[in-house]
């Protein structure tokens, strides 16, 4: 006879069968294919070779160039584009700036506002591969919006996205573009749980606006702020569409990031074991940021 706790406890695993059949297919599954790729080389078409670390110490080594004397990344590319994407890093506090003003804005008692905050979140439920098409065209040279508009101040704009100079900013503009509406909500729900009284309090005591924004408003949005960051962070990490789209990681690399090299390594090149173990080792660069702001930013958080 099946005791009544167990054909409660069968009945409740039954329920989280298919979810968990799925996730073992899909997820664990290929993930553990990977990690064990990662010490093959393998190209698809030929059959698996185990080589140990090499993939790794080709990806993270260095050696001594004997002419300059000077030490050399065995996978320079790696390196560049890895600074590629740490460049977009700086698009982090930018987007969470303009998000919060936004978020102020959109916090007024004003007729029609919901109309307004569904139109800053649109671009968020947007396809991304349109979104990028539509900035190609903002940003053409000749004719693109962005520069009739500066040609208009007597401003000279440049080629956006063929120039090794302004393809990462332009490609960071169109980023925060696109993900400031989901912020600015995330900044909108902090905002209306201030509680009301501590503005009534420090009006009472006399603070402006400015004080009062800077000593209650930006304190008290800190757990808000805390994961943006941290989303955020990994986010930047992973940015691969942007550049496929609208600079296929020219010019000159300049647009590459991890995610692309990723890419390009294992259905452009077919080096299937070096493209897991790059992948894996964006996952510990990414997991290690992750730890690193939820140790010191966390405690700050926590004591808001």
């Amino acid at each position: 006879m099946i005791s009544k706790k167990l054909r409660q406890n069968l009945i409740g695993f039954s329920f989280l069968a298919p979810n968990m059949l799925g996730f073992f297919t899909f997820t664990f599954l290929p993930v553990l294919a990977s990690l064990m790729l990662c010490f093959t080389d393998w190209d698809i078409l030929t059959e698996i070779r185990y080589i140990g670390f090499s993939n790794f110490i080709n990806l993270l080594g260095f050696h001594r160039d004997i002419v300059a004397n000077t030490l050399v990344a065995n996978d320079p590319l790696f390196w560049k584009y890895l600074g590629n994407t740490l460049f977009f890093v700086l698009g982090i506090p930018i987007g969470m700036t303009v998000s919060l003003a936004l978020a102020l804005f959109m916090n007024q008692k004003l007729k029609g506002i919901i109309v307004f905050r569904t139109i800053y979140f649109l671009p968020v439920i947007s396809s991304l591969i349109a979104c990028a098409l539509v900035w190609r065209w903002i940003y053409n040279p000749d004719f693109g919006l962005l520069n009739s508009f500066l040609a208009k101040f007597g401003i000279r704009g440049p080629d956006w996205l063929s120039s090794t100079v302004w393809a990462k900013p332009a490609l960071m503009m169109m980023g925060i573009w696109k993900g400031a509406g989901y912020n600015m909500l995330l900044y909108l729900a902090g905002l209306q749980g201030v509680p009301e009284e501590f503005y009534e309090a420090s009006y009472i005591d006399g603070a402006s606006e400015r004080q009062q924004f800077f000593y209650i408003t930006f304190p008290m949005l800190a757990p808000v702020h805390f994961f943006i960051i941290i989303m955020g962070m990994i986010g930047t990490l992973q940015i691969f569409g942007e550049a496929f789209v609208m600079t296929g990681g020219g010019p000159a690399g300049a647009t590459t990031t991890i995610a692309y090299y990723i890419y390009n390594n294992a259905f452009q090149w077919f080096k299937m074991g070096y493209a897991t173990t790059i992948a894996w080792v964006l996952f510990f660069l990414a997991f290690s940021v992750t730890m690193f702001q939820w140790k010191f930013l966390g405690k700050k958080v926590h004591y808001q």
